[in-house]
Order: C-alpha cells, then sequence, then structure tokens
C-alpha cells in the first residue's frame, strides 16, 4: 500500500533533498549577492544539524520572520520584488527554507518540484555546454530523490543507477519533441525588463575608458564565416555606433527627430565584395556590425544615414545574419549640409591650445591637415596604453600637450576634435577591429578585446574616408592585434594573456563546439527546424502534419523503448524441462504425477500400476534424482533425455 503524502518524511531522505537544494539553487550563488549566499548556505547546514542530531525544527514563526527580513532585504537589494534577479532571489529563499520545515513526503515533494522550476532559471544566464551538462545531471538527482522518497533502490549507486536508466529512456522522446514540436520566434513567454541587463558590448556614447574598459573581456562578440577569401587583418573594421556629438567628454550618436527624413546613403563599390555570415552575440542594441562597408543587407534591417546596419528591433538573443561588404568604396560623395555642418560642431570653451593649433592649418586641403595630424602621432612621444591617466576639464589639451598617453578612443577622439577646429567634418566611429581565424571550424572571431574607435573624415569628391589615428601611434594594434600593441604588464583577458600553442588549439576546439552547439541547439530556429523536415520528406508541413509525425514517432519510440526495457526471459533448467517433459508424456498415458510425489516416489508407483514403463521410468527418475541431488554430469542429462525419446513407443494396453 502506497504512503500517504502527509505521513513522516524517512530520515534516510533528507540528505537527498539537502544535495538537491544545493544543485539546483547553488550555482545562482555567482548571479545574487553575498548576504543572500551566506544564508542559503547557513540555512541547509542548519538543516543539516538538525537531521544529524535529531531535534526539533525551528518554530514556524522564526521562519516567517526569516522569511519576512528576505523579503524586505531582496526588494532593498533589487529596488523590486518583480523582475528575472529578483525573482531568481526569492526562489533561492524558498529553496533555503523549506527543508527547515520539511516533515512529511508531501514537503519533500514540494521541494523536489521546486527544484525542477530552479533549473530552468539557469537559462537566463547561461545557455553555454557545461550549463546544460550540470542540469542534467542535476535532473538526475531529482529523479533519484523522487525515486528515493517511494522507498525504491537499496543503496546510493542503485538508486542513481535506477534513475541515470530512467534520463536515458525519456532522450529519444526529448530528441523527438526537440526536433518536431513546432519553433517560436524569441521566448515562450514574455521577460522582465532586466533580462537583458547582463549583456554587454558596445554603447550609445563614447567616454576616455569606456572602449578600453570593455577590452579587458575575452567574450566573443561575433563569430563571422566569409564564402570566399578572408579579407586582410588590417581591412577587417566592424562598424557600429557612430557618434557626431561632443560636450567636451563624451562623444554620443546624434538623435534624430522623428519627423526628419533619414536620407539615402549613396556606397559606391570600388572593388569585389565580400559574401559572409555573421552569428551575432545579443547586445541589446540595433547594430548589426558588418564590415565597413556593407553593399548588401539581411531582411529586417536598414542602412542608417551614418552606414550603420540597423536591425528593426535590438539583438537580444543569438542571430544570424548574412552580408555582402566591400572594403573599397566611396561613401556620399555628394553629402548634405546639414550632415557636415553637423560635422565641424565642437564646443566653444574647451580646449584652446588644440583649437589654436588646428586653426594655423586651416585653409590647407583635407588630406594634407590629416596627414599633419598623423604626423605628430607618429613623430612626437605618444604611447598606446590601456592605463592612461585621467584627463581634466581641457582632455583633449592635456592629452596632446602633457600626457600623450591613451587608448583607441583617446586618438580618434583627439584627432575629430582637431579634423573639426581646422574646418574639416569628421566624426567618431566605434565597432571591432581584427578578428581570429578558427582552425577547426574556418570561422572568424571577433572578441570583445577588439572593439575599437577609429575616425571619418568627408573629403569633397572621395566622400566618407576612414583614418584610424592609432595606427599612426601602434600599427601592430591594426596588422597584428591587440597583444602586440601592449607594453608587458597591461591588463588583458586570460584568454588572451594565455596564448601557449596548445593552449591556443584546446581554445579553439572548445569553442569551435560552442559554435556547432550555438547553431545546432541554441540556434534551432523555425527556419533550421524547416531545413531538418525539407530534408526527412516534409518540406512545408502544417500543424496536423506535424502533430500526426509527431504522434507516430512518440508511439513507434514508446514500442521501442518498452521492448527494450523489458525484463530478460529466464532461461530454463534443461535438466527440469527434460524432466518435465517426461512426467507430461506419461499423463497423457493416464500416469500423472502429483506434485508432492518426488522422482523415485513416482517411479515406483508407475512400476506397480504399468509394469511395462518401470525400466525406463526408474531409469529416468534415478538420473532425475542424481542431477537434482546428487553429482552433476552430462551422462545423465544424456541418459534422461534417451529415456523421454523411449517413451513415445509405449502404449498403455488397459484403461
Amino acid at each position: 500500500m502506497a504512503a500517504s503524502p502527509t505521513s513522516p518524511l524517512d530520515h534516510h531522505v533528507l540528505p537527498w533533498l539537502l544535495a538537491v537544494a544545493l544543485a539546483t539553487a547553488g550555482p545562482h550563488a555567482a548571479h545574487l549577492p553575498i548576504w543572500l549566499s551566506v544564508l542559503f548556505v547557513t540555512a541547509l547546514l542548519w538543516r543539516a544539524w538538525i537531521w544529524r542530531r535529531r531535534v526539533l525544527l525551528p518554530p514556524r514563526w522564526l521562519l516567517a520572520l526569516l522569511i519576512l527580513g528576505t523579503t524586505s532585504g531582496i526588494g532593498w537589494q533589487f529596488r523590486s520584488l518583480f523582475g528575472k534577479d529578483a525573482g531568481v532571489a526569492m526562489l533561492v529563499v524558498f529553496m533555503a527554507l523549506k527543508p527547515l520545515e520539511t516533515r512529511s513526503r508531501r514537503d519533500a515533494l514540494m521541494i523536489i518540484m521546486l527544484g525542477f522550476f530552479l533549473l530552468l532559471t539557469h537559462y537566463f544566464y547561461s545557455q553555454s555546454i557545461p550549463t546544460g551538462l550540470w542540469l542534467l545531471a542535476a535532473c538526475t538527482l531529482l529523479t533519484a530523490t523522487l525515486i528515493r522518497l517511494h522507498g525504491g533502490g537499496p543503496s546510493i549507486p542503485e538508486t542513481l543507477r535506477h534513475a541515470g536508466l530512467l534520463m536515458l529512456q525519456a532522450l529519444p522522446f526529448m530528441l523527438i519533441l526537440y526536433l518536431l514540436f513546432p519553433r517560436v520566434s524569441g521566448p515562450l513567454w514574455g521577460l522582465p525588463q532586466d533580462a537583458y541587463s547582463g549583456l554587454s558590448g558596445l554603447s550609445h556614447e563614447m567616454a576616455p575608458g569606456s572602449i578600453s574598459n570593455l577590452i579587458q573581456s575575452g567574450a566573443i562578440a561575433f563569430r563571422s564565416q566569409f564564402a570566399g577569401e578572408v579579407p586582410e587583418k588590417a581591412e577587417l573594421y566592424w562598424r557600429g555606433p557612430v557618434f557626431d556629438e561632443y560636450d567636451g567628454m563624451t562623444w554620443r550618436a546624434r538623435k534624430r527627430p522623428p519627423g526628419e527624413p533619414p536620407g539615402q546613403p549613396v556606397i559606391e563599390a570600388s572593388g569585389p565584395g565580400h559574401a559572409y555570415t555573421t552569428i551575432l552575440e545579443p547586445h541589446n542594441e540595433r547594430w548589426l556590425l558588418a564590415l565597413d562597408l556593407p553593399m548588401r543587407l539581411p531582411a529586417d534591417s536598414a542602412l542608417a544615414p551614418t552606414f550603420e546596419v540597423l536591425a528593426r528591433e535590438p539583438v537580444r538573443v543569438r542571430s544570424r545574419f548574412s552580408f555582402v561588404s566591400s572594403v573599397d568604396y566611396h561613401a556620399n560623395r555628394a553629402e548634405t549640409p546639414e550632415t557636415l555642418r553637423e560635422s565641424l560642431a565642437v564646443p566653444a570653451d574647451i580646449n584652446p591650445r588644440a583649437r589654436a593649433l588646428a586653426n594655423t592649418w586651416r585653409g590647407q586641403s583635407t588630406a594634407a591637415v590629416a596627414e599633419t595630424v598623423l604626423h605628430m602621432f607618429r613623430e612626437q612621444d605618444f604611447r598606446y596604453t590601456l592605463r592612461p591617466p585621467l584627463l581634466g576639464a581641457h582632455p583633449v589639451d592635456e592629452f596632446l600637450f602633457e600626457t600623450r598617453r591613451g587608448f583607441c578612443e583617446h586618438y580618434a577622439s583627439a584627432f575629430v576634435f582637431l579634423m573639426r577646429a581646422a574646418g574639416v567634418p569628421a566624426r567618431v566611429v566605434a565597432g571591432y577591429q581584427g578578428g581570429e581565424i578558427n582552425p577547426i571550424d574556418g570561422y572568424l572571431i571577433v572578441r570583445q578585446s577588439d572593439a575599437h574607435a577609429w575616425a571619418e573624415i568627408w573629403v569633397a569628391n572621395e566622400g566618407w574616408t576612414r583614418v584610424d589615428p592609432t595606427a599612426a601611434v601602434a600599427p601592430s594594434r591594426i596588422e597584428q592585434g591587440i597583444t602586440a600593441a601592449l607594453p608587458a604588464g597591461e591588463p588583458l583577458p586570460g584568454i588572451i594573456r594565455l596564448d601557449a600553442g596548445w593552449l591556443r588549439g584546446l581554445r579553439h576546439r572548445w569553442e569551435a563546439t560552442n559554435n556547432a552547439w550555438n547553431q545546432w541547439v541554441l540556434g534551432y530556429n523555425p527556419q533550421r527546424q524547416r531545413e531538418v523536415l525539407s530534408r526527412i520528406g516534409v518540406p512545408d508541413p502544417d500543424w496536423r502534419q506535424m502533430a500526426a509525425l509527431l504522434a507516430a514517432l512518440c508511439a513507434l519510440t514508446l514500442l521501442l523503448v518498452a521492448v527494450w526495457a523489458r525484463p530478460p526471459r529466464r532461461r530454463e533448467d534443461p535438466v527440469e524441462l527434460a524432466w518435465r517433459r517426461y512426467c507430461s508424456r506419461l499423463a497423457r498415458l493416464g500416469l500423472g504425477r502429483a506434485e508432492w510425489e518426488g522422482p523415485l516416489d513416482f517411479a515406483e508407483r508407475v512400476a506397480r500400476e504399468e509394469p511395462r514403463l518401470a525400466a525406463v521410468t526408474g531409469e529416468a527418475a534415478r538420473c532425475y534424482a542424481e542431477l537434482r541431488y546428487g553429482r552433476n554430469g552430462a551422462d545423465q542429462l544424456a541418459r534422461l533425455r534417451r529415456c523421454l525419446r523411449e517413451l513415445p513407443s509405449y502404449r498403455r494396453k488397459t484403461f
């Protein structure tokens, strides 16, 4: 008879429940405030001490005070009780405190169900392969705890083996549902507003230090795979936001009035186009980071007046885009007077020394002014560093004439200021420069550490022309990458610092595996599903076909799993089988053996009732008795079978 849900909890189940709490909520410590992690660990240790000492559970009023206090703390920490982070924190609190009131099997079931729900929340923060493997192991532990709660499994290894077997049987159904269940674009439910707060990348503004902080991250910004030859590394400029407003410290993208016509960019390619596909990591912005400059855009995107490729919605999930770009081009040879006027604006009350220097260049050609500034950067004592001194109220003056230490945003900002002050339209462009080819899968990987800023100037009859002042100071940054440009001791991501040959090969393999995971597991969208269905002969299914196919495959899989899980048939003992057949044939002659009769007693009765069968039956009974109760050998079994073959020649005469 099954135990009641309200029956007391088996003492040996509680360690399983504590292990479930630790496995499902413990990894969230990386996203929770320290005080909440301490509370979680303390609550589990407290419950373990109660279990070990077999003392009473804390009173309910104390638990109520703990819940009230932690809820208030979460509200104070996150300024809300709603949203991704606050919601996960509340679930962790529930998982920490529920064991302190667990008395019955019903309470244990609530902990297990809460554990299953907590597993889903880990995908809010990471969808990587290690996360998936951890959740698979945690799901197996939850299943094993359910088995143990219902009395199954005589030992821990046996319980875990049983749970693993159940998970293995569920695997085919999981694959079928994954491949055939209708996919939707976007999440199955609406995420809260802070769901994308952890996404990193370029910003809508640039100040000294913004890109140098971003460059210290080794996270992948995007991957690109070229259909043909990959351009030279010095040509790999990936365009992001364009900044044309400056307040003396920060560059910002100009906000266009809603009713203002956007203008139509005109790009004239002077060389062959490069076709490529980009897998863009989510960054919660609209720009798609195309190779400078794009000639053909993906669907649901448009080219801004400043040549950024903008998606209709912010990129909040990993997305795939196809482009064709040309690295040799003329852009907007005929620019609007309004745009040129905006690209000359500088604040009137800052950087007087830089302004005075730029005034001496007025009247020269645009190319001559640009070359003068680049020559100054090359020949004077300017240094490329991620640790520049802090700048004050006149940042360009202090950078040009005092510190002369800076990163790409310092050089791009100072260059554009000087060009504008000299009467040359200019603006700052942020994005990424360079990338590294992964030899395993052929994708070019661009990291956050490849973030970069450069300048654009408008040249009559040429249009907007890229000028990278960083190349004048540290040409190795453009030609070889960030590591070649920085002096020893500069802060760099560990993935870049640890660049031994075997580590690089291991990293390439791991990133290629992650790329395949991203494309075929996380990126299994409606388009990919249609491709898979087309390969199996269902090119354009409707919901009826999908439901029928899903039901048929699940039924077939259920049948195969049932056959596989069927207990094996017992192999019959050949001695017992031969003796049973002998007795059955005697029964057809009217000499059936009673269940209580031994073989020798049965032989004696047969001899009395049918003397003609006495010899053969006596020999058969002696062989069986020796095989079953005495020495065992092949001779007795062969003799027993010979007696069985001789028996059909007998016919009982009197009945």
